[in-house]
């Protein structure tokens, strides 16, 4: 699911950049390779603005939102907001988070729901 996941987000025309070494033009891709037998599920990708990732979570249906990423269930998260709102603007943008920046931890839905929920999603983008 991951991997369908982060396939369809570097394809889709709202979302300006996926980070998942699973993907070839990700920076650590080879030794990804080399390290794991799988890429995992965890994707983070850039929505472009903060008015574009609260549209985006506000449309999600089968993804929940949530700050802890590690279930078995699909969940999303704006770190931003969430898990690095104490850092402060100046902080964030210190380790590279950005106001449009989603990361999301893929569960075991089925996948062609996910990709429906989060193309339905994005075009409120």
């Amino acid at each position: 699911n991951g991997r369908a996941v982060a396939r369809f987000l570097a394809g889709h025309t709202k979302v300006k950049a996926v980070f998942y070494p699973g993907l070839s033009n990700h920076p650590q891709h080879e030794l990804a390779k080399r390290q794991m037998s799988g890429f995992g599920s965890m994707i983070t990708f850039e929505t472009g603005s903060l008015n574009n990732a609260k549209k985006m979570l506000k449309k999600v249906r089968v993804c929940s939102l949530g700050e802890s990423l590690g279930g078995v269930e699909t969940l999303i998260s704006h770190p931003a907001t969430m898990t690095h709102a104490a850092l402060g603007e100046k902080g964030r943008k210190a380790i590279g988070i950005t106001d449009g920046l989603v990361r999301i931890s893929v569960g075991i839905e089925d996948v062609d729901d996910l990709l429906a929920d989060l193309d339905q999603a994005l075009s409120a983008i």
